[in-house]
């Protein structure tokens, strides 16, 4: 007699967070409704309210979810390389790699906090994001060894927020690439000028 495999449904907060994903990603926050992300996860508009409260917290929750998958996308990518220098320009090469990806539209907290009220849940998601990669940033240039970790990656988060920009509305998925040489330069003037000390 075979065997039933248990193939258990997305739950209602699953379903719910992949509809969102979908939706808010392609056409932004403000323009899809609650009706359509009910209607395309399969669930009661009860189910959404029930789980998240409002849309301004599954809006936060669809960026906490970003966040997350980004973050595991360039932590793997940095285990590749073995040197602080190569991790650090190695962040330029996770994002590009981003950048290729089909239906690429761009940084979804930069989209989303544009429509966000101040001081609310989708703007706190982004802040909790953007500290994040200052403090990747921060942490491999105080690893690579460099005198000013703190200026140098708030330079380099100017270059992964500018070719994140360049990607999405030049339609450009070498803006990596040229943000990665700009790093290049920055990093080996910071570590000429440690010397120079």
């Amino acid at each position: 007699m075979p065997s039933k495999v248990n193939v258990s449904k997305p739950s209602a907060r699953e379903r719910l967070l992949a509809a969102a994903d979908d939706l808010f990603y392609r056409e932004g926050v403000q323009s899809v409704g609650i009706d359509r992300i009910v209607q395309q996860a399969g669930v009661a508009k009860a189910s959404l309210y029930n789980v998240f409260g409002s849309k301004e917290e599954l809006v936060q929750a669809y960026l906490e979810a970003r966040h997350a998958t980004t973050r595991e996308r360039i932590e793997r990518a940095l285990t590749r390389f073995r040197t602080p220098r190569e991790r650090l320009l190695g962040v330029f090469d996770a994002q590009g790699q981003i950048f290729t990806q089909p239906g690429f539209n761009g940084c979804a907290h930069i989209s989303a906090t544009a429509e966000a009220r101040p001081g609310g849940p989708v703007e706190g998601a982004a802040d909790r994001y953007r500290l994040w990669v200052r403090t990747l940033f921060t942490d491999l240039a105080r690893e690579a060894g460099v005198a000013d970790p703190d200026g140098l990656a708030r330079q380099l988060h100017l270059l992964y927020d500018g070719a994140g920009l360049s990607a999405r509305m030049d339609r450009d998925p070498s803006a990596a690439t040229t943000a990665r040489a700009a790093a290049v330069a920055l990093f080996d003037a910071a570590v000429k000028d440690d010397k120079a000390l």
